[in-house]
């Protein structure tokens, strides 16, 4: 499948930026999955001052914000060939060892209401993928996909607790609770087009987990499946920090307006 992206970030300050560094994590990669045919990024109000490739492989830009800008737009567009793998991503790569896929972060400690879920879930399963499957579901099951009940610092436990949260704290979940399994575990941010809309309300996020007999395997929890040939993978961590699309800093205590604009289609 040839799929056309068109991602926009526009930033709004109520006071002109005087500095500001910010990493762009936009940029597909390609693999088995994917194949990235074009892809560009364009910044207005800002500069690129590098580009490299971190330990997750991912390709990161880093930008400035030009001082005494109070808008600033950046505008990532390009087109994807993606195939269906049923979520299987195979070997390992980038720089990061498999071990450090085992290892928490803030977002991602677990406690008691980790543990709690790990054991209802039991362990009569015939192999790791049916394991990981019965995983995703109960995830699914125990914590509703809604809006506005969590934000980008709620944590797993804080996740369990209100039994509500969206595709970014279903991945950090079930990559906790893989990790406390046994398996490497990691967050994926990317694009997912949807079936019935071109716009879409933000970028999508899944998790992988590692199993001996097939490597990285994708689970989208929020969508109960394994990711197909509508999703394309752009940034890989160990929670969302590591692969926010946009991350960074900036002096003043300015109030800040963010509006997204992102187009999926065939």
């Amino acid at each position: 499948m040839l799929l056309n992206i068109s991602h926009t970030t526009q930033y709004h300050y109520d006071e002109p930026v005087q500095y500001s560094l910010h990493q762009l994590r936009l940029t597909p990669k390609s693999n088995q999955n994917q194949r990235v045919v074009n892809w560009q990024t364009t910044i207005t109000g800002g500069e690129k001052q590098l580009e490299f490739i971190d330990q997750h492989n991912n390709h990161v830009d880093l930008i400035s914000f030009n001082a005494g800008e109070s808008e600033i737009s950046i505008h990532s567009w390009g087109e994807v060939e993606t195939t269906d793998t049923h979520g299987i991503v195979g070997k390992h790569g980038g720089y990061a060892p498999l071990w450090h896929f085992k290892s928490t972060t803030e977002l991602t400690q677990p406690g008691g209401e980790l543990k709690k879920l790990i054991k209802t879930l039991g362990d009569r399963f015939e192999g790791d993928i049916e394991r990981m499957h019965a995983l995703s579901r109960l995830i699914s099951e125990r914590v509703s996909y809604k809006v506005g009940e969590t934000h980008a610092a709620t944590t797993v436990e804080e996740a369990l607790k209100s039994e509500y949260g969206v595709c970014q704290d279903h991945a950090h979940i079930f990559s906790a609770a893989a990790r406390m399994m046994g398996y490497p575990a990691r967050y994926v941010s990317g694009y997912l087009l949807m079936d019935d809309r071109i716009d879409q309300d933000a970028t999508h996020a899944w998790a992988e987990a590692y199993l001996p007999e097939l490597g990285w395997v994708g689970f989208d929890v929020s969508n109960n499946i394994c990711p197909d040939e509508r999703y394309v993978r752009v940034a890989t961590g160990l929670d969302y920090r590591d692969a926010a699309p946009i991350s960074g800093v900036r002096y003043g205590s300015s109030g800040e307006t963010m509006i997204v604009s992102l187009q999926v289609q065939q």
